[in-house]
């Protein structure tokens, strides 16, 4: 899977995003350390143990690296930034039942906007599954010969 490369300084604006969601009922907020442990659960629950991983290490940023989208208190996607390496997005997800309403825009140029805010001009969108979503999205463009890039040698997970 390919690395993307994003220009932090041509963001589309996200606050209209997190309106027009909030008026749903659902936010998007940085997670916060004491509910961290639930996080990770479904993070693990609904992705990758490996995901989970990093997401531990978006949570040990100060400030926070680790965006949740949530609904009644019910966790519906994240987003993590400087998790794989410095200056890296990922990994983010939404449940598959809140797919499609935006939560991944959202929760993508919310953490984009917070490596911007950490003084990054560019970030590097890890081994890419939808391209296209972040093409239209950011204008993500891919990182030629980025494949298998930092992800090579990966330990297998025991089943």
């Amino acid at each position: 899977m390919v690395d993307m490369l994003v220009r932090l300084y041509d963001l589309p604006e996200g606050g209209g995003l997190r309106a027009e969601l909030a008026s749903r009922g659902i936010t998007i907020r940085p997670c916060r350390p004491y509910e961290a442990h639930i996080v990770a659960t479904w993070v693990g629950e609904n992705f990758s143990h490996r995901w989970v991983s990093e997401f531990n290490i978006a949570m040990a940023h100060q400030p926070c690296g680790c965006f949740i989208a949530t609904q009644e208190s019910r966790v519906l996607g994240f987003a993590c930034v400087d998790t794989t390496a410095r200056g890296y997005i990922g990994p983010m997800g939404v449940q598959e039942d809140a797919r499609g309403t935006g939560l991944g825009k959202a929760l993508l140029i919310t953490a984009l906007e917070q490596m911007r805010h950490l003084g990054y001009a560019y970030a590097v969108i890890g081994g890419v599954g939808p391209c296209d979503f972040y093409r239209r999205t950011v204008g993500a463009i891919e990182i030629p010969g980025s494949t298998p890039g930092i992800y090579a040698d990966i330990l297998p997970e025991k089943n």
